[in-house]
């Protein structure tokens, strides 16, 4: 596992490329025991994120994996009911509290809806304090990003965005790369999408490489210079989805995939009624 790469990010921090994902894993011990998997294969990138209400879990692994802190790349979110500057220097700390450690690597704005400016400066200043060494946003669209970047005193270093072979994101991506803001990509499987698994452009090149669907989906986003953290809570699938270090696909296999792109994912950050309806999903502080 020593074959995964850092990239630098605007902000001069290195983050590895490939990293382990633990959305929707409950905290009834999986998230630890996935966690605990993924770093003793020699994973060293965890994202989590307050409103995945396994952060404790994610803390608990760490600690107990016998690696050092420093050797681990940390990623959480702040939720929108914690945003506005005083509600995000809340949710700062009890994100630390339950991840049970004095820095985050990266914190994003995991919603982008409401005070997000107001998020952001606490934000920059617990990075300035040292308590988070980067960061950046999450799901911000071309009309999101240009109503609130601006007014942000520092680029952010990421955007986690939806991201697979049937949904590239073109347009974002190109005002991110024209400032040197780097793509993360959620669901990069497409949450098992069983369509684009089973895609024939994508199976054939899998056959060509002696690799299954997701190894060759994977590898994809990796050469198109997004991060991926795919997740699984079974140690097999954990382990082949790291699979895709030892091939490389041709410029013709990129661009047969490319041309899957249908421009359209499961989340729409712009619909109407989105921000009203992920305020009101659930409450983040239940488990304080």
């Amino acid at each position: 596992m020593n074959q995964i790469k850092n990239v630098k990010l605007n902000d001069g921090v290195e983050i590895p490329v490939y990293g382990f994902g633990t959305y929707q894993i409950p905290a009834d011990g999986s998230t630890y025991k996935a966690v605990r998997e993924a770093l003793d294969i020699g994973i060293r990138h965890i994202d989590t994120a307050a409103a995945y209400f396994n952060e404790r879990e994610v803390g608990k692994a760490i600690a107990e994996s016998g690696i050092d802190r420093e050797e681990i790349f940390l990623t959480s979110k702040l939720w929108l009911q914690d945003y506005g500057y005083e509600g995000a220097k809340k949710g700062i700390e009890t994100s630390l509290k339950k991840l049970g450690v004095d820095y985050m690597d990266l914190y994003l704005i995991h919603q982008p809806y409401g005070d997000v400016a107001g998020a952001w400066k606490a934000m920059e200043e617990a990075k300035a304090e040292g308590k988070i060494r980067s960061i950046g946003v999450s799901n911000m669209t071309p009309t999101i990003w240009n109503k609130f970047v601006p007014q942000f005193n520092t680029m952010p270093s990421v955007n986690q965005i939806e991201f697979n072979p049937y949904y590239q994101q073109k347009e974002i991506r190109k005002i991110m790369e024209e400032v040197g803001v780097v793509t993360e990509g959620w669901g990069p499987l497409g949450q098992g999408n069983k369509d684009m698994l089973s895609d024939t452009v994508i199976t054939k090149i899998a056959e060509n490489h002696n690799k299954n669907a997701g190894q060759i989906i994977l590898r994809f986003e990796l050469q198109e210079g997004v991060i991926v953290f795919p997740k699984s809570v079974n140690p097999e699938r954990i382990k082949s989805n790291t699979e895709i270090f030892d091939f490389e696909l041709t410029e013709e296999e990129m661009n047969e995939i490319r041309r899957l792109d249908k421009g359209k994912g499961c989340h729409n950050p712009d619909a109407p009624g989105v921000a009203e309806f992920l305020l009101g999903a659930f409450d983040v502080h239940t488990d304080d």
